[in-house]
């Protein structure tokens, strides 16, 4: 994986979106978009089901994922792709948490829902999975495997009534900023320090 290809120009895409979205929908409730979403998601889905495709996000699912990404990197002494298994997502959950989600400040219910940490947290994984996926076929499975992941967890989440959709996206437009920003940084760092360490 290269760390020269326009990670840069997606995150900061990405970054803009997020923000964008977030400010089109803060403090409000539903949109028009949301509400289209929640009267299909309610009509169409049963609550067992819906508890089944949020399984996803769950900690007890994303944290082995991103545990046995870095571990198999490190096996394959690839050190920065090991660092991005596990610090892409945990940047990206603490500062949706502590710093978008406040600053956006859009409740549901009794809690901040914008962006979606649920989606984060999990985007963040699945973004970093196609990143130290092999360029081709395994790439492709995955972002694909990945959309079809996140279809149901968004289907899920707001059929729980978790999160509007647009959490959802904004989430999603996050996680993949921070991932790929972070990639960058990492590749910087491993670039400089390589002719010290053959030099060395």
């Amino acid at each position: 994986m290269s760390g020269r290809a326009p990670y840069g120009l997606v995150a900061t895409t990405c970054a803009v979106l997020m923000v964008v979205l977030g400010l089109l929908v803060s403090g409000e409730g539903l949109s028009g978009p949301d509400a289209l979403a929640d009267e299909w998601v309610r009509r169409s889905f049963d609550t067992d089901l819906l508890r089944l495709l949020v399984l996803p996000t769950e900690a007890y699912v994303l944290i082995p994922v991103a545990v046995l990404a870095a571990a198999l990197r490190l096996l394959g002494r690839r050190k920065p792709e090991a660092a991005l298994a596990i610090v892409g997502p945990l940047i990206a959950i603490f500062a949706n948490t502590w710093v978008l989600k406040p600053l956006f400040g859009r409740w549901k219910n009794t809690w901040l829902a914008y962006p979606s940490g649920h989606t984060v947290a999990l985007v963040a994984v699945l973004t970093v999975l196609v990143l130290l996926a092999r360029p081709g076929v395994a790439t492709v499975v995955i972002s694909l495997v990945g959309a079809v992941v996140l279809g149901g967890v968004t289907i899920g989440m707001i059929g729980l009534g978790y999160h509007y959709l647009t959490d959802v996206v904004g989430g999603t437009f996050f996680a993949v900023a921070v991932v790929c920003a972070t990639w960058m940084l990492l590749s910087r760092v491993a670039r400089r320090r390589a002719p010290v360490l053959s030099g060395g």
